[in-house]
């Protein structure tokens, strides 16, 4: 391997982090000695994001730019209203079913940004089926007569080319400033086989303490501060590791690996092999809603939420109010909970208790003496809850979702991780103010193993099946359980 050049660069904590660029591929293997608390990296999905806004806005005014122009020149370049409306009513046609179709065919994808080809056939699919079936209603509605054919023509092509075009400038943009690919990927290295992966984040587990046992919140906390903004992890384990691993990336809620020689010794389908690295892997976890799934899940928590908030402000001061009054105490309970990916946050609820409990090692009981009266009036009806609002609106947590837990929470006897294996997958969701297994009533105490795994079902039904309809649906059924006789 011929060294080009090594370049310093002061990353995080005063910490040199060496990148070396080789011939005839730039390969940058970025390490760092410790995971910030907003990850190793800025997140790209909002740029993301950014990009497909830009290149939908501006496939909207080359459409119009495209049709215009050309109805100017068709008549001379002083075209009057009437022949400007004719010359731009095709566009106006062809706008929604375009972008009907390139949404669902994936012109506006992830790999479609920095794939030229995906990026260009999918553009140029959508826009022959658009044309196709606009030229269709317009047939049976017998507008065609009123659609000049040079213009329709001439402007289809010119769209096409400009829209080509920007794609391809986009493109070569973005591999410029992001790398080949459009998404921020982790190798963790940890025993398995050695490789390096163009443009990723890799780190030696060993070297960063990163060890995947699922008996320790502490530690899945901290791997999960090296998954935060990741896109793709791959981890490279040795054998004997792999369903620890495999069940960890299974809760971060992201696309996650786990290498395997043999499979790509065997040329195995189903499975991922990464050519630029000469490996490949077995895919364990996916993300479990797509990005305009989470965008939209969120817009609907952050609407929702902002609303409530105005709407209970007077019965969230006299709440407030009554705890200070009662006893001079705080008005807020914070309380560390995991959250989505197995990372920890602050829980915020209307104190009820004398006596603050960190982790919830002892369960609120029925006849508890720790419960004040304020508190056991607010604890039955749910009002107890209502400062989780303002975790929604942090990004914390949203209005359905698996309920977080107390760290300290048992079912039985044993830690609710230690019931059953799975428990870690109900962390790739953001967890939430209610859920499917609070409306179902599998809620309070935890006496027994079985209150513990029917929860558990229905979390992981809830994640699988989720919908934005099955939210809101969840969201009325919750009002008729707010009081209840198991919230002690």
């Amino acid at each position: 391997m011929d060294l080009i050049r090594t370049e310093k660069n002061v990353v995080g904590t005063d910490e040199l982090v060496e990148k070396q660029v080789t011939a005839p591929e730039p390969v940058v293997s970025k390490r760092l000695a410790r995971a910030p608390e907003n990850g190793l990296a800025p997140s790209l999905e909002r740029k993301r994001l950014q990009v497909y806004l830009l290149v939908v806005t501006g496939d909207i005014l080359f459409l119009f730019g495209t049709f215009l122009g050309l109805t100017a020149l068709y008549y001379g370049g002083a075209p009057n209203q009437v022949q400007i409306e004719a010359g731009l009513q095709p566009a106006y046609l062809l706008l929604p079913v375009f972008l009907t179709i390139a949404l669902y065919n994936g012109t506006y994808s992830r790999d479609g940004l920095t794939d030229n080809k995906k990026s260009v056939s999918r553009m140029l699919a959508a826009l022959f089926i658009s044309a196709a079936l606009v030229n269709f209603i317009a047939f049976f509605a017998k507008m065609n007569a009123e659609f000049s054919r040079v213009i329709f023509t001439s402007g289809l092509a010119a769209w096409a080319v400009l829209m080509a075009l920007f794609r391809l400038g986009v493109a070569r943009w973005l591999a410029w400033r992001w790398g080949p690919n459009a998404v921020n990927q982790l190798v963790i290295c940890a025993g398995g086989p050695q490789f390096t992966l163009p443009n990723a984040y890799h780190v030696d587990a060993q070297e960063h303490g990163l060890i995947p046992d699922m008996d320790d919140p502490v530690i899945l906390d901290r791997l999960a501060k090296y998954l935060r903004n990741m896109d793709e992890v791959i981890v490279s384990c040795a054998e004997e590791d792999r369903l620890a691993w495999a069940d960890l990336l299974k809760g971060s809620g992201r696309h996650g690996e786990i290498v395997s020689e043999f499979s790509r010794k065997i040329g195995a389908l189903g499975v991922i092999h990464r050519d630029e690295a000469n490996v490949s892997s077995l895919l364990v976890s996916t993300g479990h809603l797509g990005i305009r799934a989470r965008g939209l899940k969120r817009l609907f928590d952050v609407s929702l939420t902002v609303a409530a908030l105005i709407a209970l402000s007077p019965l969230m001061l006299v709440v407030a109010l009554a705890i200070k009054l009662q006893d001079g105490g705080p008005v807020f309970f914070r309380q560390r909970r995991m959250g989505r990916g197995n990372q920890f946050f602050d829980i915020y609820k209307f104190r009820s208790m004398r006596e603050a409990d960190a982790d919830g090692d002892r369960s609120a009981s029925k006849d508890d003496d720790r419960i004040t009266p304020v508190g056991r009036f607010i604890r039955r009806t749910s009002i107890d809850e209502l400062p989780q609002l303002i975790n929604v609106v942090k990004g914390d947590m949203s209005l359905v979702g698996p309920r977080p837990h107390a760290l300290g929470s048992k079912a039985g006897t044993k830690l609710f991780w230690q019931v059953d294996r799975k428990y870690w997958q109900r962390h790739g969701l953001r967890p939430g103010i209610t859920g499917l297994a609070q409306v179902r009533g599998y809620r309070g105490a935890t006496d027994h193993e079985s209150d513990l795994s029917n929860r558990l079902e229905a979390d992981l039904e809830y994640i699988n099946g989720w919908s934005l309809w099955r939210d809101i649906k969840i969201l009325f059924a919750t009002v008729t359980v707010l009081v209840h006789d198991r919230a002690f």
